[in-house]
């Protein structure tokens, strides 16, 4: 028998399967609630059991983060063990904006740096695919699932970039760098996720990246500058050494061609080579030291879930509200295998 699921403030209703988690059962039903990693890591989706009892299949990362008191709960692992009254806030994402299942084909790859690669896919010409700028899409393979940030703008139609990382032992990255050829078909899961532009927002942009986390601010940005978007907007990229910066002349272009835009590069460990002279640490610290009092900006937040959950905590001593933080955490993530199957089998998630 199906659990009844009310969500407060705003009274709407869906059913869940037993075996099926909130998250899961509100997506299937056309209910967007928060949510990124959907692997229980990165307590985006974090909500509250109002009435009913949920249970987890086991434990996860971001459990410790839920405060008893107020009775939390992750919704993209909680299960229903009985009808649900809910608190959640609702994200509004156009009708047309649905998960659909698609093929594709890879047409071009590039390799930007030593450890990633730009993919370009091809959609079909009759089944175009409606996104939000920063979401995700999951690429279905034969042993899982694999999530990657969607690079590019929506107004880009009919394509969709990909930054990929090679990560050491990662099969699936070491075949798309040494394997894979060109028009190779793909099937997709797409739009996914809740890290997308705020166009309504009147407040000033703030926007951090570590690594390839730059893939999804990429293409918020770039949709910001072709909306017309007249908001200050600020991007700190943080990575490693100087060859980490895979594509640092497309900031620099955007900031000659947008005056509310602004770059600053982070280098965390630059090399002797690298001769730098620009902000090194760690960019959550450098960012505060351009911007002391966050009170009045919107923060989009994209890289490892141990630098966003860090930065979340300190920004929020300097005034920054947990309604203006958006964030896309990433990292090698258990998922499910679909909208409504529950299973022990894993997929990665990366930008």
């Amino acid at each position: 028998m199906p659990y009844r699921i009310q969500v407060q403030p705003s009274g709407h209703v869906f059913f869940a399967l037993e075996d099926e988690s909130i998250l899961d059962a509100a997506l299937r039903q056309g209910y967007t609630l928060p949510y990124s990693c959907r692997a229980g890591k990165c307590a985006t989706c974090i909500g509250r059991i109002l009435e009913g009892q949920v249970s987890y299949a086991r434990k996860y990362p971001a459990l410790p983060e839920l405060d008893a008191t107020r009775n939390e709960a992750l919704f993209c692992q909680a299960r229903p063990r009985s009808d649900l009254v809910i608190e959640a806030t609702e994200i509004e994402v156009p009708d047309d904006v649905r998960i659909r299942n698609l093929p594709c084909k890879v047409i071009r790859k590039e390799q930007l740096c030593h450890d990633v690669m730009r993919l370009w896919l091809k959609l079909p010409d009759a089944q175009p695919l409606r996104f939000l700028a920063g979401q995700y899409l999951d690429v279905l393979t034969a042993d899982g699932r694999r999530s990657f940030s969607i690079a590019n703008a929506p107004h880009e139609h009919g394509l969709l970039e990909l930054h990929i990382r090679h990560v050491e032992g990662g099969e699936f990255t070491h075949y798309v760098f040494y394997q894979m050829q060109d028009k190779t078909i793909w099937r997709i899961e797409a739009p996914l996720g809740t890290f997308f532009l705020r166009e309504e927002s009147p407040r000033a942009v703030l926007l951090m990246g570590g690594g390839t986390g730059f893939a999804p601010l990429k293409g918020i940005l770039e949709h910001a500058f072709h909306i017309g978007d007249q908001r200050p907007m600020h991007l700190f990229w943080g990575v490693r050494t100087r060859e980490d910066l895979y594509l640092p002349q497309l900031p620099e272009q955007w900031q000659r061609e947008h005056p509310n835009f602004r770059f600053t590069p982070v280098l965390s460990d630059p090399l002797a080579d690298d001769a730098w002279d620009g902000e090194t640490g760690l960019v959550p610290d450098v960012l505060m030291r351009h911007y002391p009092d966050l009170t009045n900006y919107d923060m989009y937040m994209s890289g490892p879930p141990a630098m966003i959950h860090a930065a979340k905590d300190r920004f929020l001593e300097r005034g920054m509200s947990m309604d203006h933080m958006y964030s896309d955490a990433f990292e090698f993530n258990s998922r499910p295998k679909s909208l409504s199957e529950v299973s022990d089998s894993y997929r990665e998630k990366q930008v």
